[in-house]
């Protein structure tokens, strides 16, 4: 939901000179792909990598649940690999992301391939125009408690994977707004520190058996700015494919899984929550269109939302006709260690016509005011809102002004946990009231990059915001109104 090009990439290519760096294999390639990389191995890997290239910087951004510092490799023609610097490069910033599910291990094992690649001397254009930021290994904790099961039948690395979850057994992919996970913090932070234009985050599926080399997720709430959303899905994602498949036979596809039975079935596509992370592609495709897609990113920044109608809740909606999906199919293998079952993916591909579910449409909306108020006494969802990097002044002195209520007709809480909440709804409407503001309340404008991120975090109907997440409980008890109130303008 921040006001950027948010898409993921599977295919990966690389940039520098031809040395002994090209020599260092990751630990999959070590065991022909048996193992995969540790926590260890990756940091290893990337400070040597980077050992004499003048292209590649190392660093951290953060730490994990049980303090593994979370590595990143700035790469760029660059002298000085700060966030300011980087910041002042005017070129475009790629943060790409993997192993947020540590048991999808192919995004860190080709992420720290791109590393070497760049520093052997591939693809130099690219940095002609942009700067990346490669984190491998975005869930270490997790990645470090190997089973050879926990992938269920998925066919390797028979040395075992990672789990899905992090150390606190939550899904760092459920958690970039409510920020309950030191890596989800550490990885806004890394965001707000170099505001990148584009992130790219990379997953293994282990859906339906389809015959896509690989699915991709663009961003699909309708909040989302439609710009962004335009270029990514309509322009960006189809170049990509066309490209990929005239050089290499591969078939491409927005990411969906199958539901029901034929010939109704559907290829339905992941939820739109901002709580995930999302999305595909490949870097020439950024490159080309470095200038333009900066401008796009930064625009959404510059624009004000004020006045403005955004979605808060919203649905799948179904494609008016049939389209062709490639399913395949599988075969089993025995797990040689463990004896479970795996199932090797098969060249086939058998066409099917079904019903897409690939876009949302807005259910509901609301008008975006020129700032919001929050008591301070509110300080959970105060400290929420400054990591996410909105920004908010706190009032030297009390003020009247012309501010909308929310009244709150009904109130419902879920009766089963999910990540460690009871997500809490309510229903309700505005009213116009006059109202002296104490001094220290918080005043949020909506006037900053950020807005449409503080808008769905504050606004009451949000299905993803501060009360779905039960951070305002406390202030809702036996309460008929919504602590936080807007201007009415």
């Amino acid at each position: 939901m921040r006001p950027r090009v948010f898409v993921l990439v599977l295919v990966l290519c690389a940039v520098w000179n031809v040395s002994s760096q090209s020599q260092v294999k990751t630990r999959a390639e070590r065991t022909n792909y048996i193992e995969t990389s540790r926590y260890d191995d990756v940091v290893t890997f990337l400070n040597t990598v980077g050992t004499g290239s003048p292209l590649i910087h190392i660093t951290t951004f953060g730490y994990t649940f049980e303090g593994r510092a979370l590595p990143v490799a700035i790469v760029g023609r660059i002298q000085n690999a700060t966030p300011q610097a980087i910041r002042a490069s005017r070129r475009l910033r790629v943060y790409i992301q993997a192993n947020i599910h540590a048991g999808e291990v192919e995004g860190k094992e080709a992420a720290q391939i791109l590393v070497r690649e760049i520093a052997s001397g591939k693809h130099a254009q690219w940095l002609d125009s942009m700067i990346l930021l490669i984190a491998p290994i975005y869930n270490a904790d997790g990645n470090e408690r190997v089973s050879l099961t926990n992938r269920g039948p998925q066919n390797g690395p028979i040395g075992g994977m990672g789990i899905r979850a992090n150390a606190q057994g939550l899904n760092i992919n459920r958690d970039n707004i409510k920020l309950d996970t030191p890596e989800a913090r550490s990885m806004v932070k890394l965001l707000n520190d170099y505001d990148p234009h584009i992130m790219i985050d990379l997953h293994t599926t282990d859906g339906s058996r389809h015959a896509y080399h690989l699915t991709w997720e663009a961003p699909n709430n309708p909040a989302v700015d439609p710009n962004i959303a335009k270029v990514a899905r309509d322009e960006w994602m189809p170049a990509v494919m066309e490209t990929i498949k005239r050089k290499d036979g591969w078939a491409l596809h927005s990411y969906g899984d199958v539901d029901g039975q034929p010939p109704e079935r559907v290829w339905t596509t992941v939820e739109d929550l901002p709580r995930y992370t999302h999305k595909e592609e490949v870097l020439n495709f950024s490159h080309a269109n470095a200038v333009r897609i900066r401008r796009v990113a930064e625009d959404a920044d510059a624009r004000s939302l004020v006045g403005q109608r955004l979605s808060l809740r919203s649905r799948v909606k179904r494609s008016d006709v049939k389209a062709e999906i490639l399913m395949g199919d599988t075969e089993e293998e025995v797990h040689p260690f463990s004896g479970q079952t795996m199932l090797r993916r098969l060249d086939v591909r058998k066409p099917e016509q079904m019903w897409l579910e690939s876009t949302f449409e807005s259910t509901e909306s609301e008008r975006v005011p020129s700032a919001y108020y929050i008591p301070a006494v509110l300080t959970a969802a105060i400290e929420r809102l400054r990591a996410h990097g909105i920004r908010l002044e706190s009032l030297d002195q009390s003020t009247t002004v012309p501010l909308e209520e929310f009244r709150i007709d009904s109130t419902q809480v879920a009766a089963q946990t999910f990540e460690s909440h009871q997500e809490r709804t309510v229903t309700g409407k505005y009213q116009v009231i006059e109202r002296t503001i104490p001094a220290g309340t918080y005043r949020v404008s909506m006037k900053q990059p950020l807005a449409r991120l503080a808008f769905y975090l504050i606004e009451p109907r949000s299905n993803d915001g501060l009360l779905n997440w039960n951070f305002l409980d406390d202030a809702l008890k036996d309460s008929k109104t919504y602590p936080i109130t807007r201007s009415r303008d």
